[in-house]
């Protein structure tokens, strides 16, 4: 595992660890001191804001400490004190009850760039062109420049921090049989497809609109690196039912390396001692990885 550090309340974290019993060693520490403290203990640096507990119970009293969270991660990586962020997942609707404008943390680490999502498994990578809105709005809000300007950000990442020579784009039609010549929908060729022929212009190796319902098989998946989806479900449900515990959310796009487990908070299950968690290892193994490839590539 490599070595990492919490940005949280410790009388918290503790609290967690006697609920469920796990004996973990807390060492209160600064981002400089936090990988001699981790041969030995838990290194968690303190929040100035401290945590109402309660497992299973979001509280928008907490808001505060989750955002001030974030935006410290954030600064230790842009200050060279930290090499990544790998965030865990936030229950939204209680930042929004204490007014956090952002409408989820991915883009609220990316408030002065443009974030785009990733989802990251063994078997397949997924990048959704629109991503938190209504299924009814992904037409209107579908456009070529944002075909390509995602497109732009997901081969430059997966070249850069994935060491990916020349990454290999497949674009998903928006419709059934992407749009089968126009019977079933104009949005794959007046949008998707003049979005393909700009990245070909440009040299990125993009090809499609395809139809989605035969891109993600074994021999569809051998062709490509990348799927890049046009809405949230359509590149989430496959990156989660092949690797629902190994899949990473990876945002592309920043200026500093960001992963997260691919799950959601699962309320039903906080403080019972059952949640797994194989997503947040491989958030963090990830993490690891893409740092070490930057070192690399810096160092040639």
């Amino acid at each position: 595992m490599p070595p990492f550090y919490l940005i949280a309340d410790p009388a918290l974290i503790a609290a967690r660890a006697r609920l469920l019993g796990a004996d973990v060693p807390i060492t209160e520490t600064v981002p400089a001191e936090a990988k001699r403290v981790f041969e030995r203990a838990l290194p968690v640096v303190p929040l100035a804001t401290r945590f109402v507990d309660g497992p299973g119970r979001p509280d928008p009293a907490n808001a505060a400490g989750i955002i001030e969270a974030i935006d410290r991660a954030v600064d230790d990586c842009l200050g060279g004190r930290a090499a990544a962020v790998v965030t865990c997942p936030i229950a939204k609707k209680p930042l929004y009850d204490a007014g956090f404008r952002f409408p989820g943390h991915t883009v609220h680490t990316g408030a002065q760039a443009m974030p785009v999502m990733m989802l990251a498994g063994p078997e397949l990578r997924t990048v959704p062109v629109t991503i938190h809105i209504a299924l009814r709005e992904v037409p209107r809000a579908l456009t070529t420049d944002l075909i390509v300007a995602t497109a732009r950000i997901t081969a430059a990442d997966l070249e850069h921090r994935f060491g990916i020579a020349k990454p290999r784009l497949a674009v998903a039609g928006l419709n059934p049989h992407a749009g089968e010549g126009g019977a079933m929908g104009a949005e794959d060729e007046r949008i998707i497809r003049p979005a393909v022929e700009r990245l070909r212009a440009e040299g990125i190796d993009a090809f499609g609109p395809l139809p989605a319902d035969t891109l993600f098989h074994a021999r569809a998946r051998a062709g490509y690196d990348v799927a890049l989806c046009m809405y949230h479900d359509q590149a989430l449900i496959p990156a989660k039912a092949l690797a629902f515990d190994e899949a990473v959310n990876v945002t592309l796009g920043l200026p500093f390396i960001r992963t997260s487990p691919d799950h959601g908070t699962a309320f039903d299950i906080a403080g019972k001692g059952i949640a797994r968690t194989d997503s947040l290892i491989a958030a963090l193994r990830l993490a690891r990885r893409l740092a070490d490839v930057g070192t690399k590539a810096a160092a040639a």
